[in-house]
């Protein structure tokens, strides 16, 4: 079946972003890293996926998020955050808030529950800057954007779907040792490359894996140094994070020996991340044992690892759902489908892991009473 074809104003993104990228492979030598790449496809101003002015979200877009699935996803997290902002005060900081869905959904569970807490975004795309504004004009001056981590932050921290995007390096490992997969520029575009590491820190990581030949994944040195900036930032409370993933010997494991990389366009899921620089969102599974160890190094307790589906039933979900009739079809039917696929193994419940991290004995949500998983970590 083929993919739904660009309009011309899209084609004209990709070829400009196309051509800055290979510009900048040229004035490198022939060849940049991955990461380089997937910065560059995502995030040049203008032009990249989270960028540019593209749908992202929804049916019209290129995937779907949990706030969308169900409006109960944002006030299971809501509750949860209250119950740490109870103990440590202060207020919550989402990275990359999308559409600005959640918030919605949260804020509005927190009129609910008649909590004030402010609200912050740290968000890196304007286009999404400006969606979410729409979303939250409602809220008025109880949410601000933020161009930069704050030097202090006491709350709540917390992204749903952010360290996937984070740029990651590829590895190929061989029998003479782990080479660096980058990009290099052919007369279709775009090619891979083996290089030697430089990076002495990636150069660490791949080497402590002692994968076999012919191996290749990816590590992603992003995300642990998200983590560490977030520890120096956050004074009290707790930092957490949503996303597909696994603990680290399930993520290298031998049948996942061509890595977790995809390219995500109009809802499907493709293997090459060369297609359409810049109209489709890169991914990289989240190695949870690299999150959880940069947590440790930092001065961070990780208080709770469990599946989606572990957590939101611990959160109550079920009781949410509960609280519109059953016989009410036109309302309940939509919300228990929703439910469903937040928990069912085959959607979302298993694959989308939960993990929580606090600092100064603040407290853990009690969404990971039971279906801890830390031991897999």
């Amino acid at each position: 079946m083929p993919l739904p074809a660009p309009a011309p104003e899209q084609l004209e993104i990709t070829q400009e972003l196309t051509q800055r990228i290979r510009a900048e492979i040229d004035a490198g030598g022939g060849w940049i890293s991955f990461a380089r790449y997937m910065e560059r496809a995502l995030y040049t101003p203008g032009l990249g996926y989270y960028g540019g002015g593209s749908a992202k979200f929804g049916a019209g877009g290129d995937f779907v998020t949990a706030a969308q699935v169900s409006p109960l996803f944002g006030r299971v997290l809501a509750r949860q955050f209250a119950e740490v902002l109870e103990q440590t005060g202060g207020g919550i900081l989402e990275l990359g808030a999308g559409t600005g869905l959640l918030a919605a959904q949260i804020l509005g569970e927190f009129e609910a529950l008649g909590l004030d807490a402010p609200y912050a975004i740290l968000e890196v795309s304007g286009d999404l800057r400006d969606r979410q504004q729409q979303t939250l004009q409602a809220f008025g001056s109880r949410v601000r954007w933020l161009d930069a981590l704050p030097e202090q932050f006491s709350g709540v921290v917390f992204g749903n779907e952010v360290l996937d995007a984070l740029p990651a390096h590829l590895v190929h490992w061989t029998g003479n040792g782990p080479l660096e997969r980058g990009v290099a520029a052919d007369a279709q575009g775009f090619a891979w490359a083996d290089r030697p590491i430089a990076d002495p820190a990636l150069l660490e990581q791949a080497s402590a894996l002692d994968l076999p030949a012919g191996y290749l994944s990816e590590i992603s040195l992003a995300a642990p140094a998200l983590v560490k900036s977030l520890a120096d930032s956050l004074d009290s409370g707790l930092l957490l994070f949503i996303d597909y993933g696994f603990g680290r010997s399930e993520y290298y494991h031998p049948q996942r020996h061509m890595g977790t990389l995809r390219a995500h366009y109009r809802h499907h899921a493709l293997d090459d991340p060369f297609y359409l620089p810049g109209l489709c969102d890169l991914t990289a599974h989240v190695d949870f044992t690299a999150v959880a160890d940069a947590a440790l190094a930092a001065g961070l307790d990780v208080c709770g690892y469990a599946t989606q589906a572990s957590f939101l039933l611990a959160g109550g979900i079920t009781g949410l759902l509960a609280e519109t009739p059953a016989d009410a079809a036109a309302s309940y039917l939509p919300l228990s489908a929703g439910v469903q696929k937040l928990l069912s193994p085959a959607e979302m419940g298993e694959l989308f892991k939960v993990i929580g991290m606090t600092k100064k004995n603040a407290p853990c949500p009690s969404a990971f009473s039971f279906g801890d998983q830390r031991h897999r970590l």
